[in-house]
């Protein structure tokens, strides 16, 4: 493995999230290679970092000035034995090759262990949605979509929404697609309800995030009640973990977003978040406001000098990362092991460091990775294909049941699969040898593509 990681680094200079992501489930996998060794004879490895189609093109479009504009979009089509291309589209000024193939390599393993036949894309553009009018964001959508439309469709390739990308930017995207194909078809997942969507996939990853947690807690006759909770993040993701902890009964003490951070040692209650919604998806202001609302809370600035995020200095019981890629570094997690965290479920895709992960194993902390524990909104996003496929739209009872099993069933896997290898208790290597089985086995079968 170690010559494949070399090739990794000579042929993806600078990639170096694609990088972190392919040596981490390098590092747990060995066990599956060491009893299978012909994955290595028909280079399972190599096929599996290198993505079957790569696509970049620009993006002109037209400000509210009438000045032409240019942005480069992005499609990594990484890995489709399984099922049609499936992942995200994000619309943000740090888009870049190599945080999409990351994300597109660990989707691989996400959409596997979601039980549901899908393969793993992730798209987007170095556009920032935030500042622009609904205008400028419509256009600047049709002329993605514009190109776009020819990659995509129902059994080839579902995008869905991921930072930047709402119901406001998946309604435009569709628009353009439905116009130059002449078609009413499912494929965008995060629809409106009024045309497609899915009750639940607002909150799938968010609540997915939490019913994981429950399950871990409870493999150890524990639950989430009376715990006290971070989150950090303050978009989709966060907002909904916090709902459900709230309703489990969890004290959540933080958010965040990219100008720092609250506490509010009193908790977030449904009204407090109800706030933080219209701050966030309505008038789409900073979360510093909070604390011109709710005076008792505390807002922490960031700060480029410190060596650590404060939030993850509070103590609590529980974490939940639920804002970016590499938020939790070493220091940050001895801050949370110091803190009396005990429970920390990825809601972002890989918000921690590998020296963040080891300290977590050293602790004694129980570790969900992102690629089990935040598959709650992809696998909705399953769900919506599948109602659109019937022309039929489930209640929301029956969707969050179907939710609540699917993430049972991912926990279960986990932990079945950590068992078998000979890691028992561990989601990490659960997640990635389950993950990496149910993939590889599908490329051995349809042979050498």
């Amino acid at each position: 493995m170690s010559d494949i990681l070399r090739t990794v680094s000579a042929r993806d200079p600078g990639e170096k999230e694609f990088q972190q992501a392919v040596r981490d489930l390098f590092a747990t996998v060995k066990p599956v290679l060491d009893r299978h060794p012909e994955y290595r004879r028909n280079a399972i490895l190599e096929r599996l970092i290198e993505p079957e189609r790569t696509l970049i093109f620009r993006v002109p479009w037209m400000d509210d000035h009438g000045q032409a504009r240019v942005n480069r979009g992005f499609r990594v089509e990484m890995n489709s034995a399984i099922g049609p291309y499936k992942g995200g589209l994000r619309f943000h000024a740090s888009v870049n090759l190599s945080i999409l193939k990351f994300l597109a390599f660990e989707q691989v393993f996400k959409n596997a262990l979601t039980t549901l036949n899908l393969g793993a894309a992730q798209g987007g553009a170095d556009f920032d949605p935030k500042g622009k009018s609904d205008d400028e964001v419509m256009r600047f959508c049709q002329s993605f979509a514009a190109e776009l439309f020819r990659h995509i469709g129902p059994d080839t390739d579902i995008p869905e929404g991921d930072i930047g990308v709402g119901a406001r930017e998946i309604g435009y995207l569709f628009g353009m697609y439905k116009r130059l194909r002449n078609e009413f078809t499912g494929v965008l997942t995060g629809k409106s309800l009024n045309w497609g969507g899915s009750l639940v996939r607002r909150e799938a990853a968010g609540y997915g995030v939490v019913y994981f947690a429950a399950e871990m807690l409870a493999a150890r006759h524990q639950s989430l009640s009376g715990k006290v909770c971070l989150v950090s993040g303050s978009g989709n993701v966060a907002q909904h973990t916090v709902e459900k902890l709230i309703e489990l009964g969890a004290k959540v003490v933080t958010l965040s977003d990219s100008s720092g951070c609250i506490v509010d040692e009193e908790g977030i209650d449904r009204g407090k978040l109800d706030f933080v919604k219209r701050l966030k998806n309505i008038r789409r202001a900073r979360i510093s406001e909070y604390v011109d609302k709710y005076s008792q809370a505390l807002f922490v600035d960031k700060d480029a000098t410190l060596d650590h995020n404060p939030i993850w200095k509070v103590k609590a019981d529980c974490a939940f990362p639920c804002a970016t890629e590499n938020e939790i570094d070493r220091r940050d997690a001895e801050h949370l092991a110091a803190g009396g965290v005990r429970l920390v479920a990825e809601g972002a895709t890989m918000p921690s460091t590998s020296e963040a992960v080891g300290v977590f194993q050293e602790s004694g902390i129980l570790y969900a990775p992102g690629k089990a524990a935040n598959a709650g909104g992809v696998a909705v996003s399953g769900l919506e294909m599948a109602q659109n496929s019937m022309r039929l739209s489930w209640s929301r009872d029956e969707v969050d049941g179907r939710l609540q099993t699917i993430m049972k069933g991912i926990h279960r896997t986990c932990l079945d699969a950590a068992e078998e290898y000979g890691h028992p208790g561990s989601y990490l290597v659960g997640a990635n040898i389950a993950g990496f089985l149910k993939v590889v086995n599908a490329m051995q079968d349809q042979g050498l593509v």
